[in-house]
């Protein structure tokens, strides 16, 4: 059984989604006064200064953005190996402030668990929201996004494809099929 690809968004609707999330953080959160975006590293942080630029389109205020890097507080780093060189972690003051913290694609929820603990290092916000831009389920800890940009249903297997122009030259989201382990 050979791979198969399919494209879930593209640029346009990418920018749809983002505006879309941004929309929805204004409206919850009664403005921009008191809110922080974080991104998790890589595609979380572009994602949040995308979400960031619509904001200050929208209330003609830019939050201050950040952007985690949450390597050493992932639980799985012995199954997995550390397989990428853990870049530094820029925030904003986020005490007493509503964090949005941003990502690209949810799954397991693990990601989301590293970067809440790594948050801690750095304050006490006042609350917590998740905005991600894809959620395709296959939760292991009971984490949900408050804000989602596209639900798409996968296997286990399949390999999610986000790709955003500041990173790969191209916005985009694809699925790629996996084998199913024998």
């Amino acid at each position: 059984m050979s791979p198969s690809t399919g494209n879930v968004l593209d640029a346009d609707g990418i920018r749809r989604a983002v505006r879309r999330i941004a929309h929805e953080i204004v409206e919850s959160n009664q403005g921009a006064s008191g809110l922080a975006l974080v991104g998790i590293q890589r595609g979380g942080a572009v994602l949040a200064q995308r979400i960031a630029d619509q904001i200050e389109a929208i209330e003609g205020t830019r939050p201050p953005v950040g952007a985690l890097d949450v390597t050493l507080y992932r639980d799985d780093l012995a199954h997995r190996g550390l397989q990428q060189t853990p870049q530094p972690s820029d925030l904003p003051d986020i005490e007493g402030k509503t964090v949005v913290l941003v990502d690209d694609v949810l799954m397991t929820g693990r990601t989301v668990r590293a970067a809440l603990d790594c948050m801690t290092d750095f304050g006490r916000p006042r609350a917590v929201r998740l905005a991600v831009l894809v959620d395709r389920g296959h939760r292991e800890l009971p984490i949900r996004a408050d804000l989602v940009g596209k639900n798409i249903p996968t296997s286990a297997h399949d390999d999610v494809r986000v790709m955003l122009e500041e990173l790969d030259g191209s916005d985009g989201v694809i699925v790629v099929s996996g084998r199913v382990p024998a």
